[in-house]
This record gives structure tokens, C-alpha cells and sequence, in this order.
């Protein structure tokens, strides 16, 4: 079982444009889409499309629209009470593929509804092979977040310990590297970020997540520079481009890898990489190897752009011999914590 942690969850709203967004002009849509959302709660979406076991923890009062959402789709689902609605994510796309989107900051978590979603997650855990601490933390949750739930996950040595994974950015992926999740989930504009705050140091002009993106020796000597200061193994969304993985001991035994497929019409980008995240941890959970958990991930990703909103991809939508698995070269080595 695969267990997603989701604690500023959203409901999402899609607007599908005609054209391109002007501001200040009055648009008309080709359709709309409204449905649960939010990092986490998108990977269990994944997963349970691929008929894997998965089970979606965040908070959430009785009666919220997004609970019922899910309960519409009948995703297993437990929450802990935080006393005001949940937030409502604004995302539109035009005709090109471009997504603006426009997100709300969520209800604050206090201290007791804190303490009380940790207890919900160590409750679980134990039960999962993967857990998936995914998206922004609320206004009042501490930065530390994530880094305490990874403790607190492994601090029970009477008790099964699942792998964690995180798809964070800020403060909190900072903080969370610090506990040595086992694998990481950045994009490019969240690993150059990453990079910049351990670091210390400001990026140059070669290095945007546009550079990252086309230069997959320049992502993966960022990532490999970050191993020893706490992140494991990582899995690099490099938009349409393709995508990354850096093992936690790159050697020759465990190579470098990089995937990707032939170009595609996005028809919106809303959960892709959470859908790469679900299709890694799906194939590794199923025993796969780390060329063929990169060609899941990079599938899924791609499967879900093509379709609607924040839709998530079935069996059916995915193409797995469209992707190749490539290993790559890197001037740099880690040395991991």
C-alpha cells in the first residue's frame, strides 16, 4: 500500500480557453473541470487509477466539497478536523498548452490540528511501503513539517518502516532533506531553488529552470552537489523535456538515468509530475528496476498532460514503449549521508 500525505490539499478548478489569456479581457471557456486536488491526494488519484492500493491522508471537515469530491470517486481517504473550508486551486490552459494557475493559501493549521495530522500519518505508516509527503504546507504548519513526520515514521523500531518520498519546494524541502527522505520529487524550478538555499549561493545566468531543462548533465550535477547534505535518490521532472533520476550512490552498478519520449500535445500540465511520482513509486513497490521506474514515471507524466484538468491517467492512456531510458554522464560525485 502506498500512502500520500496531503496537508493543504485543494479543490481544483480547470478553465480551458479558446485562446490565449489576455489580462484585463473578457475570455470565453471551452469547458471547465472541478475535482480533488492537491500533490498528494493526486498521487493517490494515480495510483488508484492504476489499481494500486493507496490511501490519501489530509485534513478535512465532514461535509467539505473536497472530501465529498472524493468520496464521489470513492478514493480511500482519512482525515483529521481543522475547523474552516478547504482552499480552492484557480488553474487555466489555452489551446498551446500554457497553464496559469492561481492558488489559495489553505486554512491555518494550529498546533493541536498539527500534532493531530503527525499522529494520523504514524498511525498508517506502518502499513505502507511508500509514503509520498507531497505539496505546500498550510499557513501555520512550521517549515520543519516534513523533516518531523520523517522522524517521527521512523523512530518506532518495533514497527515496519516504509520508504518516503517528498514533492515539496522552499522551506519545507529544505528542512525536509535534512532527515534523508529516500527519494526526492523536484522540478527544474524546484531543484535550482533547492540548490540555491543549501548552497548559499545565487544561481547564474545559465542556470534557469529553462537551462535545467534542456541541459540534463547541468540537472543532474545540481543534484548529485546535493547528496551530501541529505538527499538520497531523486526523480527530476524536467517538463516536457523528460525526466531524471540520480540514485542514492551513483556508481556503475547504479547509473545515472534520464527518460524521455517524443513530443506531444499538452492539453494541461495541472498534476503531471505528481502523476510521474505515482507511476515511480507504483513500479518500484512492484519490484521494478530503476530504469523501468523512470519509464512508469515518465509515462504517467506524459499520459496526464494529455488529458484534461488535473485528470490522472488509467492503463489505457499510458504508452510505455514511446519512452527511453538513456544513462547519462555526470562530472561530479556524491557522496550521500
Amino acid at each position: 500500500m502506498i500512502l500520500s500525505v496531503t496537508p493543504n490539499p485543494s479543490l481544483d478548478a480547470t478553465i480551458e480557453l479558446l485562446g490565449p489569456l489576455s489580462p484585463g479581457q473578457v475570455h470565453r471557456a471551452v469547458s471547465g473541470h472541478r475535482g480533488p486536488g492537491g500533490k498528494g491526494v493526486n498521487v493517490s488519484r494515480a495510483l488508484a487509477a492504476a489499481e494500486t492500493e493507496t490511501l490519501a491522508l489530509l485534513p478535512g471537515d465532514s461535509g467539505d466539497a473536497l472530501l465529498t469530491a472524493l468520496e464521489t470517486i470513492e478514493l480511500p481517504h482519512h482525515t483529521v478536523p481543522i475547523g474552516a473550508p478547504l482552499r480552492t486551486n484557480i488553474t487555466i490552459t489555452d489551446p498551446t498548452g500554457t497553464t496559469t494557475k492561481i492558488n489559495e493559501p489553505g486554512p491555518r493549521f494550529k498546533a493541536e490540528t498539527t500534532s493531530a495530522f503527525v499522529n494520523l500519518v504514524v498511525e498508517h505508516a506502518w502499513q505502507a511501503s511508500w509514503v509520498a509527503l507531497a505539496g505546500s504546507l498550510p499557513p501555520g504548519a512550521p517549515e520543519s513539517f516534513y523533516a518531523r513526520l520523517i522522524h517521527q515514521i521512523r523512530r518506532d523500531d518495533s514497527l515496519r518502516k516504509p520508504l518516503i518520498a517528498v514533492d515539496s519546494s522552499g522551506a519545507a524541502l529544505v528542512q525536509a532533506i535534512t532527515a534523508q527522505p529516500d527519494l526526492i520529487k523536484p522540478n527544474a524550478e524546484e531543484l535550482l531553488e533547492l540548490h540555491r538555499n543549501v548552497h548559499g549561493v545565487r544561481s547564474t545566468a545559465e542556470e534557469t529552470p529553462e537551462t535545467l531543462e534542456a541541459n540534463v548533465e547541468l540537472a543532474a550535477n545540481l543534484t548529485v552537489s546535493l547528496q551530501p547534505f541529505g538527499v538520497r535518490a531523486a526523480l527530476v521532472t524536467l517538463g516536457a523535456r523528460g525526466a531524471l533520476f540520480v540514485p542514492a550512490a551513483p556508481n556503475l552498478d547504479a547509473p545515472l538515468l534520464f527518460a524521455y519520449g517524443p513530443s506531444l500535445a499538452a492539453r494541461s500540465t495541472v498534476g503531471a509530475g505528481d502523476a510521474a511520482l505515482a507511476g515511480f513509486l507504483y513500479a518500484h513497490q512492484r519490484g521494478d528496476s530503476d530504469a523501468d521506474c523512470l519509464r512508469q514515471a515518465v509515462a504517467h507524466g506524459r499520459a496526464a498532460a494529455t488529458l484534461p484538468g488535473s485528470a490522472m491517467p488509467g492503463p489505457k492512456d499510458l504508452s510505455l514503449v514511446d519512452v527511453a531510458v538513456d544513462e547519462i554522464n555526470t562530472t561530479m560525485k556524491g557522496s550521500p549521508s
